[in-house]
């Protein structure tokens, strides 16, 4: 979960993708044409759960400013589901 979250402040498509489930990929993100301004503040995990040897939930809150919007300070609350496919995590979905 950290990771994929550097990887959406530093607008790293290829990495987000590559750790996203095959099952529910997107083709693509524009994180530079839709994220050019926002300002990632900060991640807090709030809760993991493992629910099998194949599945996790991570649930956090991203804090960001939209500089589109005068600059006010917002947060998104997720709960992130998470496959294992060959020993590697991927996401799967928002709960």
């Amino acid at each position: 979960m950290r990771s994929r979250y550097t990887a959406f402040t530093l607008s790293l498509e290829a990495y987000l993708l590559a750790t996203w489930h095959p099952e529910t990929r997107p083709t693509s993100l524009n994180l530079t044409e839709n994220d050019r301004h926002i300002l990632w503040l900060g991640l807090q995990i709030k809760a993991t759960g493992q629910l099998n040897d194949t599945e996790a939930t991570v649930t956090f809150v991203a804090r960001f400013k939209d500089n589109a919007q005068q600059g006010k300070a917002e947060r998104m609350l997720e709960k992130s589901h998470f496959i294992r496919l060959n020993e590697q995590w991927f996401y799967h979905q928002a709960l």
